[in-house]
């Protein structure tokens, strides 16, 4: 706002901006609702109502601070509080371990997400530095080292991302000709979560993770499981390498995003190298068309990463050697298809 156009804002439109700002730079509720998560609070009141004093023997927390911070959720509409008892509603319903639509991982403060979260605290100086937001908080490392160097952190980072995975995996298989395909490289593919849809859906292809060896050892197990270890199977490899295998389509689902410019067309051309002259690389990632969004600034905070447009990464496609053949939309999901050359 112009400081000509605040001479003309009334005293309470003043007010409600101001209000209004306070609501949206309050720290207290995301923070609050972090905390409960961290405990694991929706877990011991999915049995019924319990009092304070319940809850913090029970998730080892002090009994009156956790019973001021329940109280505070509760006006927020996460628990309710009848008598001396706290109870969930439906939308604290989403904070229990298995509930269908959980958002326990995403911000668990003893998770990979949640922590990462933390980072934003850090924004400011991230801006200043042009470093990671996530390096800053957390003694200089990135977010990639620390998932190597604890494995808690790394199963938790690959849980998450299998179930954002199952979510969209049949949507992919709807988007595309799968079957018309003999081999599909999941290229960061973690536990195989896509290729196990596609490989039950569709007879045809073969399928195989690359990815670091934790998420290959998940992968070939859960293939096992599925009666699918003829057909798929997961190697170890860094996609900043040459890639370990060959294929007639590699798929980068939600992976570009996670890296900067430069990073991202190494990616891009390690698969164009291993998808040779008549394969195609299939870049999976949300479909918004404001990449101005909540999700950009995380990728920005955590890692320098960001969401892009079609034309954003046309451009690093062709920087890999690789040009757009087609671009499809499909609930919420953007799978842009791209084969060797360059645009005409």
């Amino acid at each position: 706002m112009s400081a000509e156009r605040g001479k003309h804002v009334s005293t309470d439109e003043a007010r409600e901006a101001s209000a209004r700002l306070w609501s949206l730079a309050s720290p207290v509720t995301p923070m609050a609702i972090r905390a409960v998560a961290t405990l694991r609070v929706a877990d011991h009141l999915a049995e019924g109502p319990r009092t304070a004093a319940e809850l913090g023997a029970a998730v080892g927390a002090d009994p009156d601070g956790l019973a001021r911070v329940l109280r505070y959720l509760a006006g927020e509409g996460l628990f309710t509080l009848e008598g001396d008892r706290f109870a969930l509603t439906t939308v604290g319903d989403c904070l229990r371990t298995d509930h269908p639509y959980s958002r326990l991982p995403w911000f668990a403060g003893d998770g990979a997400h949640g922590r990462a979260d933390l980072c934003l605290s850090e924004l400011a100086e991230a801006l200043r530095t042009g470093r990671s937001a996530y390096s800053l908080r957390f003694g200089g490392s990135g977010f990639w080292e620390d998932l190597s160097a604890d494995p808690e952190l790394s199963r938790s980072f690959d849980e998450l991302m299998s179930g954002r995975m199952v979510n969209h995996s049949e949507t992919i298989a709807e988007m595309y000709e799968w079957q018309a395909l003999d081999h599909v490289v999941d290229v960061g593919g973690g536990n195989g979560a896509l290729l196990l849809t596609l490989l039950e859906r569709f007879p045809r292809p073969r399928g195989t993770v690359v990815d670091l060896p934790g998420p290959v050892a998940a992968a070939r197990a859960n293939f096992r499981e599925a009666g699918l270890a003829d057909r798929a199977d997961a190697v170890a490899g860094s996609f900043f390498d040459p890639l370990p295998v060959t294929g007639d389509a590699f798929v980068l689902g939600w992976i570009l995003h996670d890296w900067d410019d430069a990073s991202a067309v190494t990616i891009l051309r390690r698969c164009a190298e291993a998808a040779g002259p008549t394969g195609t690389v299939l870049v999976a990632e949300h479909a918004a068309e404001d990449v101005v969004s909540e999700l950009d600034l995380r990728m920005l905070a955590f890692f320098q990463g960001r969401e892009r447009s079609t034309d954003e990464l046309a451009a690093l496609a062709e920087r890999a050697g690789l040009c757009v053949a087609g671009s499809h939309r499909h609930k919420g999901v953007a799978l842009v298809e791209l084969t060797p050359g360059h645009p005409m």
